[in-house]
């Protein structure tokens, strides 16, 4: 099967959310004052990224919605009840820092240059179109995607195959002519091939990380997702297309 296009999840795969959100929250407890009451720096940044993924879950799962999700971590990181103004300033403060060290990662633009002729993109983010567009923007790569979907406005979220069918939609291509990629192997990963997608699991933190699947073997061996540490790896495996009958290498 032909691949025709790419369709890119956005936070620690084309952005180093990871990094930027560690520094701007480190930054914004400085100027808040905020680390006296905790044994180390390490211990509050550790304890805010437990509470964005919880939150986030629940955002994900359709039980808030994204600016609640966003009131809620504050809420429960600063263990206060706040009015949502009250949150919302707070939050606020801390986008000034992290939005400071907004980078891509430095795979990014070689490989969006070199698959620039041969496929067309787009984005599919579990975030909402505010926050990716003006994302996107900032990062001078928003012009690189015909169409950025995100699950706030389409009211589904990954891993659920209607937002992987959903960008398929837009680009008016069957699931088959798709390729995913993302850096979550069960959100981003599995949820892709499920959708029928190529899928393409990143995991930057490289080979050594995780151990590497068996080979699959007969006609009704499962087909996972594609693990790459870098995306110069990227346009080899969309040129070879092998999903059908071809080892997975997910686990």
């Amino acid at each position: 099967m032909t691949i025709r296009a790419v369709v890119w999840d956005v936070d620690d795969t084309l952005f180093d959310y990871t990094s930027a959100d560690r520094e701007g929250m480190r930054a914004h407890l400085v100027a808040e004052g905020l680390l006296a009451g905790w044994a180390s720096a390490e211990a509050a940044l550790v304890r805010w990224r437990e509470i964005t993924d919880q939150q986030w879950a629940r955002f994900a799962a359709g039980e808030l919605s994204f600016e609640d999700q966003r009131r809620d971590r504050v809420r429960v990181f600063l263990e206060r009840e706040l009015t949502d103004a009250e949150a919302d300033d707070w939050f606020r403060r801390y986008l000034t820092h992290y939005e400071s060290v907004w980078s891509l990662f430095p795979d990014v633009v070689p490989a969006l240059d070199a698959l620039a002729a041969g496929y067309r993109h787009a984005v599919l983010s579990n975030s909402s179109l505010h926050v990716q567009d003006r994302k996107l923007r900032t990062l001078g790569v928003h012009d690189r995607f015909e169409a950025v979907l995100c699950a706030a406005e389409l009211g589904v979220s990954k891993p659920a195959a209607g937002a992987f069918l959903a960008a398929c939609e837009a680009l008016e291509l069957a699931p088959h002519q798709v390729a995913y990629v993302g850096d979550h192997p069960e959100i981003d990963g599995r949820g892709a091939a499920d959708a029928g997608l190529l899928s393409v699991w990143i995991d930057r933190r490289g080979p050594a990380a995780a151990p590497a699947a068996a080979p699959a073997t007969g006609a009704d061996a499962p087909v996972g997702p594609h693990r790459i540490a870098s995306l110069a790896e990227l346009p080899a495996i969309l040129r070879a297309d092998t999903r059908f009958g071809a080892p997975s290498t997910f686990r």
